[in-house]
This record gives C-alpha cells, structure tokens and sequence, in this order.
C-alpha cells in the first residue's frame, strides 16, 4: 500500500469522476508509486478497497474469483489487479448483467500482461487512464488542466495563473523527481527513496514481467538507458555496454516501457519527406529516477554536468506528457522531427491537421537559430504549420518571430 503523509491533490481526479460515469469499470495505471492507490481513495471514498498485495486475498482471488467477486458489494475498489488475472471475466459478467456505472475501480503498474487482459475481457467496459508522476502544476496547486499546446488560445489561458520558479528550483525539481512521496514531504531522503524505489521495482515488477537471470546486469540496463535519456535509441550499444544479446536488451527495455519508466518518443514520419530516420527518442519520465541511477547526487552537479540539457529536456516532455495523460489522452499525439541530414525538431505536437513544433534549451537566452529547424516543416503539403516556439528559462513570454515565441517553463 502506498503511504502518502500530505497529500498533493491530482488533476486525473476529474478524468475518473468523468469516466466513473461512462464506463461498468475504470483502470488507473502508472509506474509504481506514482500515487495510483491514494488517488482512487481520495476519488471515490464510499468504495471498499482490497488490495491483491494480502497474500490471502491474492489466493482467495486467483482460485475463487466468482466467489470471491460476490462476497463484496460495489463500487468495489481492487488495488494491484495484474495480479489476479482470473478475475478479468468475472468482472466482464457483472458488469454486463447490470445497467450501472462505476462498479468496479481498477489499479496495476504493469501494463505488459495486464493490457492484453484487459483487451480480451473488458473492451467497450473500462475507462483507462495512465497515471504519470506529480506534474508541476499539481506541485504548485494550479487548477489549470488543459494540454500543452503551443496556441494563442493556451497561452492566454495559461497566463491567468502562472508561478515565478527560480531558476535554481527547476534543478531541485529535476533532481528530486516527481515521485508523490517525494514531492509532498521535503524529509523524505532522496537517495535512500530511490534506492528503495528500484529494489521493489525489480523484486515485484520486473520479475513477474519477465525472466532476468542476473539481476546486477538489469540494474546496469537501467543504469545504461537513464544515461542516454533524450537520445537516440541505440538497442545494440546498450546490449554491448551491458553484456546481454540485443534481444535481451529489446524485452528489457520492454519492460520499462511497460511499467511506464521510459517512454519512447516516436519520429514524425511523412510521406513527402523520404529521409526522416526512423529510430525512435528515449526518455526517462522521472528525471529523479535518472539522476539517482547515474549518479547525479545533487540539483548543482546535475545542472552543471555533461547530462544538464538531455536531463532538462527529459523534464519538459515529460511535464507535456502529463498535461496530455491527466486529460485522460492514453495516447499523446507527441514526435519528434530528424532527418539524415541531422536537421532535429525536439518536439512535434500535432492537433486538427496542425503541427506546432518545439525546441527545449536549458539556456535562458534563445536565438532565432534556435528555430531554423521549423522550415522543414513547411515541406509537408498535407499539414498546416501552426505557432511553435523554445521551451526555455528565460522569464517571459514573448515572440522571437512572427509565428514563435519564447516560452518559459511556467508556462507548461
């Protein structure tokens, strides 16, 4: 069970009173220890929670599901359901004998098998929502939920409520991560959180999701990923760094992926434009996690280290991201732009037919070099070019020409 000693309130709150009333079912998925539990409690407290963590209850789900399905009374709230796959069916027929909404409240951390499940037994029956960590809105108490899009209309409405942050603080913030536990309580110990974090995460996830004979070597896959966070995806270097097959590496990384530890930025691909590589961005979400694996011990070494830019730009998609998944968007129309001409466009976020594009600079002083990139953009006959702009720490918002601004990190 997740304990959270203060509690940071949760944009998605709204997404599952939505979906409570649209769907038999809702499923809160997320990393470990992103605050699914805490959340749903805070969200629906008149449902009764159980959690498939109790070995007995565990066993008692695994091999009497419809029995045990019928000794509790909905809204039914079960916690950690990967667990017990059996029960997927039975949830299935309960909710198909009833007319009534929000029955059941469903949380799990992994997505590999749990997914497939919930495809075969509960499509049309569920409302899904992916749980990232505290977004920096929620940390500032903001009620600001809409998706980052970089459009006059957003940044209108954005700017009615907006937080000057210190440059100094966007590094404690990277730092520190955007684990609830961490994020709401200034005592808790970053190294020995994160130290914690990545045992359980491989004792209870990584273990179920897939067989790892050495342990040490998917420490050092970790390990290898979080340092080539905001790259390229190279499967085969990450294989020759650690001592594993290439294979090895894919389910592996898999796995992160599944558990929602890294998210693979796919490249923006357009028939027009034939030499547009292929290979997808790699991020870690939280950049706490990243820090704590390679060993950037605090906010002063990582922001004057070799990683600052690739760990300041991991931060930014992964605050935009979460704009898109505390929506209840599971899939985030988010790429990037590469060609084998090296030309990059950091970020491409695609709405109605338009593509506005984005580069993230840890710098505070933006040039117009700094969007040269954008006019390839203009190649794609299919797509409107829509307003852009560089996420960056300067202070203010303010147009560097006529269709992109400077953007500042409050106004993610």
């Amino acid at each position: 069970m997740e304990v959270i000693i203060l509690y940071v309130k949760r944009h998605a709150e709204k997404i599952i009173n939505r979906l409570s009333k649209m769907f038999g079912a809702v499923l809160v998925t997320g990393a470990r220890q992103v605050g699914k539990t805490t959340l749903l409690r805070k969200s629906i407290p008149i449902a009764e929670w159980i959690s498939l963590d109790d070995p007995i209850i565990l066993n008692s789900a695994k091999n009497e599901a419809s029995t045990f399905l019928k000794e509790h009374d909905t809204p039914l709230f079960i916690d950690e359901i990967q667990y017990a796959p059996q029960l997927f069916p039975q949830l299935k027929m309960i909710i198909d004998r009833s007319s009534e909404k929000g029955l059941f409240f469903l949380s799990g951390s992994q997505q590999f098998h749990m997914m497939k499940n919930v495809s075969e037994s509960l499509a049309g029956r569920v409302g899904i929502i992916t749980l990232p960590g505290i977004s920096l809105r929620e940390e500032c108490g903001m009620d600001f939920t809409e998706p980052f899009i970089p459009k006059i209309e957003y940044f209108e409405s954005r700017k009615k409520i907006l937080l000057n942050i210190p440059q100094k603080d966007v590094w404690k913030i990277i730092h520190r991560g955007r684990m609830p536990q961490l994020v709401a309580n200034d005592d808790f110990d970053w190294q020995m959180f994160y130290g914690a974090y990545v045992r359980t995460y491989i004792e209870r996830d990584v273990r179920d999701l897939t067989q790892v004979g050495d342990e040490g070597k998917f420490i050092r896959f970790m390990i290898s990923t979080a340092a080539r966070t905001g790259s390229l995806l190279n499967l085969a270097e990450i294989a020759r760094d650690v001592g594993v097959s290439q294979p090895t590496a894919e389910r592996w990384l898999s796995v992160l992926v599944a558990s929602n530890i890294v998210y693979l930025l796919q490249p923006y691909f357009s028939n027009v434009i034939k030499r547009i590589v292929k290979t997808p961005k790699m991020y870690f979400l939280d950049t706490g996690l990243a820090a704590y694996l390679t060993r950037w011990n605090s906010p002063e070494t990582l922001q004057n280290g070799a990683m600052a830019g690739a760990f300041f730009e991991s931060w930014v998609i992964s605050e935009i991201i979460s704009s898109f998944y505390n929506n209840g968007i599971l899939e985030p129309p988010l790429w990037f732009y590469r060609d084998k001409d090296m030309k990059e466009i950091d970020l491409l976020i695609e709405q109605d037919g338009t593509l506005y594009p984005i580069e993230i600079k840890k710098h505070s002083d933006p040039t117009i070099r700094d969007i040269a990139n954008f006019r390839v953009l203009e190649k794609i006959s299919d797509k409107n070019l829509g307003t852009g702009g560089i996420v960056c720490t300067y202070d203010n918002l303010t147009a560097i020409d006529k269709d992109n601004k400077i953007i500042p990190i409050e106004y993610l």
